[in-house]
């Protein structure tokens, strides 16, 4: 079982890391937080599982009981929200255009192919270059800063002028940014990359209006080498029952991209190589509930699962109130 780091936060306040692996769990000795353990490990020059070995053990953990009791946060923050950023690409699982084009058909001629099917098409036969060589670009989106960032368990919160809140179960790749601008990818987490897909519908080119949304990572970031075929389950849950439930594939096995195509897409640009920043890059689905002609409402629950991840993600969709026309004052 590969290494899992998890944020822990005591009744008292007092933030710490657990890592887990096939012999059990336990705190880090002497870390608050995963950002700061990996930025140790990059000093020292380490993995982090070294960095998890050599701070040795401060006593044993229950994350399963620390998860029920609310005490897991997201697996990775940033104490200045602002440098933590959440972006992410789509069109890149095998069978993900299915449900995308559904949405984009009537924006053309049956004769043609839409703008998502030829991305995809693309991303199918240049997604996956060789060694050295670099690969389609694919589609790429950004959805906000650590402000939108949502923890296991915790409320996702559709604004109140959203037409829509839907679920998107995916991996996402968490990242820091080394003090020579080199990007570390730290690990894996589950995600829901939460999304208004009424909006996107609309219209394709309102994609980035429906992309800025919360979202939410599982409590585990997965340690290691990435995993090449992931198969989980993601539902919803209403009323205490189950609404719909669909299986979801990822890892580069179910995938048109390669990941190492998909970081070198997004850390080009020297805008993301800044140092000591984070990024939580979701890597896209083929799996919605929107697909399938699911309107979620107020109060349902998101859970998405699956191996090697041992915890779930569960959120509960809330709608806040509109605030209303967004008045600027001059100066």
């Amino acid at each position: 079982m590969a290494l899992r780091l998890m944020q822990y936060r005591g009744a008292d306040g007092q933030r710490r890391v657990i890592a887990a692996d096939e012999s059990g769990a336990r705190f880090v000795r002497g870390v608050a937080d995963v950002r700061s353990l990996a930025l140790q490990a990059i000093e020292a020059g380490q993995s982090l599982a070294e960095a998890v070995a050599a701070a040795g053990s401060d006593g044993e953990a229950d994350p399963a009981a620390a998860l029920a009791a609310g005490q897991l946060l997201a697996p990775i923050d940033h104490p200045d929200a602002a440098h933590l950023v959440l972006t992410g690409t789509g069109l890149t699982h095998l069978g993900s255009a299915e449900g995308r084009d559904k949405m984009h058909r009537d924006a053309a001629a049956a004769e043609h192919k839409t703008d998502s099917m030829r991305m995809f098409l693309e991303g199918v036969e240049g997604g996956k270059p060789g060694a050295g060589a670099i690969g389609q670009q694919p589609e790429w989106f950004y959805k906000g800063n650590g402000h939108h960032l949502v923890g296991p368990g915790e409320t996702l919160a559709m604004p109140g002028f959203a037409q829509d809140g839907g679920e998107e179960p995916e991996l996402a790749g968490i990242y820091l940014i080394g003090p020579d601008g080199t990007p570390f990818r730290l690990g894996l987490c589950l995600a829901n990359e939460f999304s208004d897909h009424v909006t996107e519908r609309h219209n394709y080119l309102w994609l980035a209006h429906s992309k800025l949304r919360q979202a939410a990572l599982g409590p585990e970031l997965l340690v290691g080498a990435a995993p090449e075929d992931v198969r989980g389950t993601s539902r919803i849950v209403r009323d205490g029952a189950t609404l719909w439930e669909k299986p979801f594939l990822s890892g580069e096995t179910n995938m048109s991209h390669s990941l190492a195509n998909l970081e070198h897409h997004h850390f080009k640009y020297g805008l993301f190589r800044q140092p000591g920043d984070v990024h939580v890059h979701f890597f896209g689905t083929a799996t919605l509930s929107f697909s399938d002609g699911v309107k979620t409402e107020v109060g349902d629950s998101f859970e998405i699962e699956a191996a090697p991840f041992t915890l779930p993600l569960r959120n509960p969709l809330a709608q806040v109130e509109d605030a209303g026309i967004a008045a600027v004052k001059a100066l």
